[in-house]
This record gives C-alpha cells, sequence and structure tokens, in this order.
C-alpha cells in the first residue's frame, strides 16, 4: 500500500512538473495568482495581471464563445516612428499598461508593450465590448432584423413586458437614458454592478432579463442619463434575439472574419449562455485597432456595407449629455466635441478613433483602480497622452 501511494505521488509531481514545462507563461502566471473571486472589482492587483490575458481560461468565471478569424489578415504595416514628445516608457508606468498601439494612416507608427504582454497575447476589453455590441445593433437594421432604434425594447424582449423598460426605446437603451434605476459603483459590493453578475435568473428568463425586469423608473425615458452595463447586456439581448444568433457568431460574421482579424477573440458568456455584451470579448490588441480602422472606414469588412447609411455619424457623436464639459455619449461610445469618439473599459482598456486625422489609438492595462472615481488619475492622463498624439500628428503637417 505504502509503494502505491509512493508512485501516485511521484506521479502526480510528475504530472505537475509537465504542466509547469508545457504551459504557455499566461498560464504558469495564472497558476501563481489564480482568482478565486468571480467578482473581477475585488481582484489584487497580482490577480489581475494573470487573469486580464487569461479571462476565458479562468475556472472562476462562465463559458465564453469564439469570435472566430477569417484566413485572410487586415494588415498593418509598419509607419515611420511617431515622434510624441513624451517619454512613453513613463506613460506605459504610470499606466500600468500591457499594450499601446497607435496607427495612422493604416501604418502602425508605435507599437509597445508591458507586463509581460505581446501581440501573440488576448487582453480583455471590459467595457468596450459595449462599442461592439451597439455596432451589431446597427448591423442587425443594416440586415433587416431590427426596424428600427425608435421600436421598443420590449418588442423584441417579450420578457421585459410589465416592467419599467415597456416605454423604453432602443435609442434610449443605447444612449442609456432609459429613466431606470441602476447604480454602477464600481467599489460598493452591494451595487446594481456588482450584484446582477451573481444574480439567479428565474427559470426559463435570461439571468440579465431576469436582474432588470425587478428595476423601478426614477425619470422619464429620454430625460437622464446614467452609465448602466446592465442595459448593455440588454442591448445584446435584443441583437442576439432579433439576428436569431450568438452575438460572438455575429460578430464573427460581420466584422471579424470579412474585415482580417489576426486572431480568434473569445467573448464571455453569462450563467444563461448569452454573450455578457456589456463586458469581455478576449483580444490581441492589434484587432482591437483594426476594429478602429473598420469604424473609420464607414463600417465595410469584405466589400460589404455592414452598417446603414449615417449610422456611424449619429452613433459617435453626442447623443446625450454626460456632463461634462467638451464630452457626450453616442450609441455605446464616448464622445469628444472634436469629431473623435472612444470605446474605454475599466481597467486601461481603449480604442481612440480620430477620423479627422485618420487615427486609432489601442491600448490595453490593469489601472490601480477601475475608474479614477476611486481616486486615480489614469484616464486624465490617458486623454492628455491622446491630445499628445493628435498634436504630434498635426505638427507633421505643418508646411
Amino acid at each position: 500500500m505504502k509503494k502505491g501511494i509512493i508512485s501516485i505521488a511521484l506521479l502526480l509531481v510528475l504530472a505537475c512538473g509537465i504542466f509547469w514545462a508545457t504551459a504557455d507563461q499566461d498560464m504558469r502566471r495564472l497558476a501563481l495568482n489564480l482568482p478565486t473571486d468571480t467578482n473581477v472589482l475585488f481582484w489584487s492587483s497580482e490577480q489581475r495581471d494573470a487573469g486580464f490575458r487569461a479571462m476565458d481560461r479562468l475556472p472562476v468565471l462562465s463559458q465564453s464563445r469564439v469570435i472566430a478569424a477569417g484566413n485572410s489578415v487586415y494588415p498593418l504595416p509598419a509607419g515611420a516612428p511617431l515622434d510624441i514628445g513624451v517619454d512613453v516608457d513613463a506613460f506605459m508606468h504610470e499606466q500600468h499598461a500591457a499594450a499601446l498601439v497607435i496607427v495612422h494612416n493604416g501604418k502602425v507608427r508605435l507599437e509597445q508593450y508591458g507586463l509581460d504582454f505581446g501581440p501573440e497575447g488576448r487582453w480583455t476589453s471590459f467595457s468596450v465590448a459595449k462599442s461592439f455590441t451597439s455596432t451589431l445593433v446597427g448591423a442587425a437594421i443594416q440586415d433587416g432584423y431590427i426596424n428600427s432604434i425608435d421600436d421598443m425594447v420590449s418588442d423584441y424582449i417579450p420578457d421585459l413586458k410589465g416592467s419599467a423598460y415597456d416605454n423604453v426605446t432602443i435609442k434610449q437603451l443605447l444612449t442609456m437614458t432609459s429613466g431606470v434605476a441602476w447604480n454602477e459603483d464600481y467599489a460598493d459590493p452591494q451595487s446594481d454592478v456588482a450584484r446582477f453578475n451573481s444574480h439567479q435568473a428565474e427559470p426559463g428568463v435570461d439571468v440579465t432579463v431576469s436582474y432588470m425586469r425587478q428595476l423601478k423608473a426614477e425619470a422619464e425615458p429620454g430625460t437622464k442619463w446614467v452609465y448602466k452595463t446592465g442595459e448593455t447586456n440588454l442591448i445584446g439581448v435584443l441583437a442576439s434575439s432579433a439576428a436569431n444568433k450568438p452575438l460572438a457568431q455575429y460578430l464573427s460574421e460581420k466584422v471579424w472574419k470579412p474585415f482580417g482579424m489576426q486572431q480568434d477573440a473569445t467573448w464571455l458568456l453569462g450563467s444563461t449562455g448569452h454573450e455578457i455584451s456589456g463586458c469581455c470579448v478576449q483580444a490581441a490588441t492589434r484587432d482591437f485597432a483594426r476594429f478602429g480602422l473598420f469604424m473609420l472606414g464607414g463600417g465595410v469588412a469584405g466589400g460589404d456595407q455592414v452598417l446603414p447609411e449615417g449610422w456611424i455619424a449619429e452613433a459617435t457623436t453626442r447623443q446625450a449629455d454626460i456632463g461634462a464639459p467638451g464630452r457626450g455619449y453616442g450609441y455605446q461610445w464616448w464622445t469628444l466635441d472634436d469629431g473623435a469618439y472612444i470605446a474605454q473599459g475599466i481597467f486601461g482598456q481603449g480604442i481612440f478613433i480620430d477620423p479627422n486625422r485618420q487615427l486609432v489609438i489601442a491600448s490595453n492595462g490593469n489601472w490601480p483602480q477601475a475608474t479614477d472615481a476611486q481616486g486615480g488619475d489614469q484616464s486624465k492622463q490617458r486623454l492628455a497622452f491622446y491630445r499628445q498624439v493628435q498634436q504630434a500628428i498635426d505638427n507633421e503637417n505643418q508646411p
């Protein structure tokens, strides 16, 4: 018996040794810093460093669905190095950045990585996924699955009938002006954004719909802007139901394959099998930049017009006043009054798009806090960096 136990122990040691020798660097990092809490808002910095590059492989999280890439790849040729006039290494350190890719006129002017991350890896998007989700609403309109953004949300999600969303339009959901009460405080474990992730769905009802239909109205639809991740999840349910296919498949068919993303991506799923559409697409930073180029190109992929005429102009200009000078909110895009717009997620994820300069800046990271509201100033530093890049390009264009 003792020999048998010793033999089993030796086999286990050998198996662990083989795993450690063959596992990629991300999995080794995970093994040392494995999160046990399903709520990423309360992970340690070390757990976030490990987890953000492998969200779709964490045993504590739900399943994911692949966003398949195609056989052709949209080229990102190298351009002349961009003289930004700032210490990029210092900026990366202050941002606790994993990746920074700057594309100007279709060429990579700067590409830099940190945190032992690289171009072959995938980093989570967090709320950058919101802008992907709203883009799929545009695609569903172009494809005839959705009639109009002036339609009522409950016409497409019948389980919302009788709730506070009965009189809310798709447009009001896209602009987060539904008037339904919601708390998005990332530091509060009792906030809606923290609690709805662990909500137990009613039988036969999508988990997001189950949580959201119990909320109460606090204002007339269209009169008050409040940032609500749960509502983007509703948009995802709506788009998926209208198109009659999973969001990951729809995104693959409309953008990922035909535009030429280089790598497969993944989208995390909620407990009832829908993509968590307000969050959590895992993709290469270069492919996040390519999505910016898809937007700059007018929403054309593989020679096909994916989005309705005028959609991008509407989606990326101020549709709601957020109370910040020079900024607003469109259809799940943050807007700037100079014509630029941003997809952004907590802890430092972003795609900055400037049509006037044909500029895309994709970044991923692990800020010390989820947002500046928790005491940091990383987003202010990042916006200042965006402005410095714009100025550097303007300087190049001066005679």
